[in-house]
């Protein structure tokens, strides 16, 4: 076995754990490792791959935990967003909005850990499934960054770590297959794609079933706190990143 074929296991065995744990992250820690290894136009099909298959099991295994009104308006909503990240994407100034969306979400994640005061929704309310959800969809189309606004939104639902899980996997199923067929159109999902993919399965499946099992540890009234450390995680690699490149 190649040490490429080696890494490619210990990436998405470690990327869907983080996954599968917590409900959204992975592509930032598949993405950046799996391009030591090979192509990003390899590496990014396979790491929306890999989605599809975490968020399916996922799906069917806690399909009663999953709030299907939520995450049918997100998704509606993140549709409507995804053409503007995209535009974003290929007319924004990259290094500018990169890091003015890491430190926007260092930002709100410490408040959100930190301030008194915190918006509780009781039910879904429109305004903001629209605002979380397009959101969601301008920062996927552009970066593939759809978790910040989710987050956001099951913290003011108070799900408890077991339904923001499964909500999210709801979420991102349809999301992610439809990244896939777009991949496909454009020729990325290649015979290479398909056998990496295969490949990386052993490592996937176990790591899924694990982070259920940590999910169901995690006391609901700490879940968000590490949550948000994650996100603040993820701002501080958008801002480091964008500096180091330029």
């Amino acid at each position: 076995m190649s040490t490429t074929i080696i890494c490619i296991l210990i990436i998405s065995f470690v990327a869907t754990l983080v996954r599968s744990t917590f409900g959204f992250g992975e592509s930032l820690v598949a993405v950046p490792l799996f391009i030591f290894f090979i192509p990003v136009e390899q590496a990014v099909p396979l790491s929306v791959l890999i989605s599809i298959i975490v968020a399916l099991v996922v799906v069917v295994q806690d399909h009663k935990e999953i709030h299907f009104n939520s995450a049918k308006w997100l998704i509606i909503f993140a549709i409507l967003g995804i053409p503007i990240g995209v535009l974003l994407l290929v007319y924004g100034n990259e290094q500018l909005i990169k890091t003015g969306l890491g430190l926007l979400i260092i930002g709100y994640s410490l408040y959100a850990l930190y301030g008194k005061n915190s918006l509780f929704l009781q039910k879904d309310n429109m305004f903001w499934l629209f605002t979380c959800g397009f959101l969601s969809g301008v920062l996927g189309g552009a970066f593939g960054i759809n978790g910040p606004p989710l987050v956001v939104y099951g913290n003011m639902r108070k799900w408890s770590a077991t339904h923001f899980r499964a909500t999210l996997q709801a979420y991102f199923l349809p999301a992610s297959f439809i990244g896939v067929l777009g991949y496909a159109l454009k020729g990325l999902v290649t015979v290479e794609v398909m056998k990496l993919f295969l490949i990386s399965l052993p490592a996937v499946i176990p790591a899924i079933f694990l982070g259920r099992y940590l999910n169901r540890r995690l006391k609901n009234g700490h879940f968000f706190k590490y949550v948000y450390f994650g996100l603040i995680l993820i701002g501080l690699f958008l801002v480091l990143n964008t500096s180091v490149i330029h």
